[in-house]
């Protein structure tokens, strides 16, 4: 079998596509999936790098969401086939010609949809529904933040709150992100290198109700501001720093609440957990998008063997939502 492998911590130059040791057999209640194709996540980066490394038990292999087709199934295994065509949101092990996924964290491919779409698919959906949703009960008429806009998750987002009634507001770095963003549903532009967002949203709204973050210490103070009484801020990411100070006063005053969140160390089973999330997705918004309301936003795919440049597009301005992994 071949994977993408790591020599050692540092730039895209570390990973290599090689042979590496076969996968075992299926355990009870798993899937072994024949991998067609990979999203690439921010997370993979901060483990290329060695900040995020995976869970215990977890594959050391890169790569939290793939899509393909079912090789093989475990002892009690029901619910799949072998040649199912499905999806899978992972703790590791994407970034390979096979991985083994416990089935209550496999989805069927959505009607009308690729593998390489369905790649980018898994970890957004399952990001954006538990936070939004399932979390901070996003509703319509609210107000809804969304730091990156231009992201895989950001863009997902902008679709998701808009088919629920919410007023979408976004930041992002380039006019051309923006209007993406503005395609996709978003009313409220905001170019962070251009204009402070606290003071563009004061000056048409009186808070926000939800805000959706991927930058942690660095904006945790301005969000706070931004937020609206009984406001949500949900924390998704540490892109700005990991340590910040906390006005207490300022979120008393507007008896505000701030989550911060992990996908992938949440348990398999249970509540919160990730097969209450793919539980949620299947019968949400999995028939979005298969009726084509919500459509994956894929900026580039490019085959395994350029994994590295697959990471640095990423980060680029040109990237706007997912960039996939082929495995031809």
């Amino acid at each position: 079998m071949y994977a993408v492998t790591l020599d050692g911590f540092g730039g895209p130059e570390v990973m290599r596509w090689e042979q590496v040791a076969d996968l075992p057999a299926p355990g009870p209640g798993e899937v072994v999936i024949e991998v067609a194709a990979a999203g690439v996540n921010r997370a993979d980066l901060l483990q290329r790098l060695g900040f995020y490394p995976p869970p215990p038990g977890a594959s050391t292999t890169l790569g939290l969401e793939c899509a393909g087709v079912v090789a093989e199934v475990g002892a009690g295994v029901r619910d799949w086939r072998p040649g199912d065509r499905v999806c899978a949101l992972l703790s590791g092990g994407g970034y390979a010609e096979r991985v083994v996924v416990p089935e209550s964290q496999v989805l069927p491919i959505p009607e009308g949809i690729s593998e390489v779409q369905a790649a980018g698919l898994p970890e957004v959906a399952a990001t954006v529904w538990s936070n939004l949703v399932m979390t901070a009960g996003l509703h319509s008429g609210q107000l809804l933040l969304i730091h990156g806009g231009g992201s895989g998750i950001g863009t997902h987002a902008i679709q998701i709150a808009r088919v629920l009634g919410a007023r979408v507001a976004v930041t992002a770095g380039s006019q051309y992100k923006l209007d993406r963003c503005h395609e996709l549903g978003a009313t409220v532009l905001i170019n962070y290198r251009e204009h402070d967002f606290v003071t563009t949203l004061h000056s048409e709204y009186p808070g926000v109700d939800i805000i959706l973050d991927n930058m942690g210490a660095k904006y945790l103070e301005r969000n706070v501001e931004a937020l609206a009484e009984d406001g949500h801020l949900v924390i998704i990411g540490m892109q700005g720093g990991v340590k910040a100070e906390l006005n207490l006063a300022a979120l008393l005053a507007k008896r505000g609440s701030i989550h911060a969140t992990n996908l992938r160390r949440r348990p398999e089973h249970g509540p919160g957990s990730k097969a209450a999330i793919i539980t949620e997705l299947r019968r949400h918004v999995w028939p979005l998008i298969s009726d084509g309301t919500v459509q994956p936003v894929i900026s580039a795919d490019l085959p395994i063997t350029d994994v590295s440049k697959a990471h640095e597009l990423l980060d680029a301005p040109e990237t706007v939502g997912k960039v996939v992994l082929r495995i031809d």
